[in-house]
């Protein structure tokens, strides 16, 4: 099975560009899985503690009209998650799943680990989710999800290799200079798992007023970095196999009684 991670500028008049680049990615890998960054398809809205109703409520119909397009990725499922508001008005960052099987979005998370501070005003933008980490399925696997901060709740990867998780996607929106410390986190998250920690973040140049540094990955259930994106590399698709991440289940550390 072929899976894909990217990194994606989300700026305005970026976007388009890199989705359309991406398409082509996959078309000439032939991938199965795609996982988006954290709220991908609009400007990072925390990165300003300045909360907007207006700006809020435009990236809510930006995700709509992308989530209504993504057959057009020629992927058989995706992972990525979206701005939504609650009947009552809470806002809430929901990841979801999407499949070309029924061609729609299926929220199963809600972001619980909410920061607060420069860059990243999440807690001022939206309302944490309830506690509960549940799996999704697609393509025959079990797919678990920490968003960004989430990951370093490393419970939660026990909890997920607990519920034999074929894959563990953390979507980020994370900052220039502290790749290696991310890196280190993804790749503690996959040996608490017994999973693939796939992560996709979003990017920005340096100084553009969103401080997104980019920098997925691939590791694998033993740890091991099979692939990473960078500026110059900004899709990556590696094969990968389940039945590796099944097996690891029964291994250390994941076997030891809690």
């Amino acid at each position: 099975m072929k899976v894909t991670v990217c990194q994606i500028n989300p700026r305005p008049g970026r976007l388009e560009e890199y989705l359309s680049n991406l398409i082509d990615h996959i078309a000439a890998e032939d991938s199965d899985f795609l996982l988006l960054p954290e709220m991908g398809f609009s400007a990072w809205l925390a990165g300003s503690k300045d909360v907007d109703a207006t700006k809020w409520n435009a990236s809510v119909a930006s995700h709509e009209a992308h989530i209504a397009r993504l057959d057009e990725m020629g992927v058989d499922a995706i992972l990525g998650t979206r701005p939504i508001t609650l009947a009552n008005g809470s806002r809430r960052n929901e990841a979801y799943i999407w499949s070309a099987a029924d061609r729609r979005a299926v929220g199963f998370h809600q972001k619980y680990y909410l920061p607060d501070e420069p860059d990243y005003w999440e807690h001022s933008w939206y309302d944490r989710g309830p506690k509960k980490f549940d799996t999704a399925r697609a393509l025959d696997l079990r797919i678990g999800v920490q968003i960004c901060t989430e990951m370093w709740f490393f419970e939660w990867a026990r909890h997920y290799a607990a519920a034999q998780a074929d894959l563990l996607c953390v979507p980020r929106a994370t900052p220039h200079g502290n790749t290696n410390k991310w890196l280190a986190g993804g790749r503690a998250a996959a040996v608490c798992s017994g999973a693939y920690c796939l992560s996709s973040n979003l990017w920005a140049e340096a100084g553009s007023g969103a401080n997104l540094g980019g920098v997925g990955w691939v590791i694998d259930p033993d740890g091991n970095i099979l692939a990473t994106t960078d500026d110059d590399t900004p899709f990556v698709t590696v094969d990968i196999d389940p039945e590796i991440a099944r097996a690891a289940k029964s291994g250390y550390p994941r076997y030891v009684p809690e």
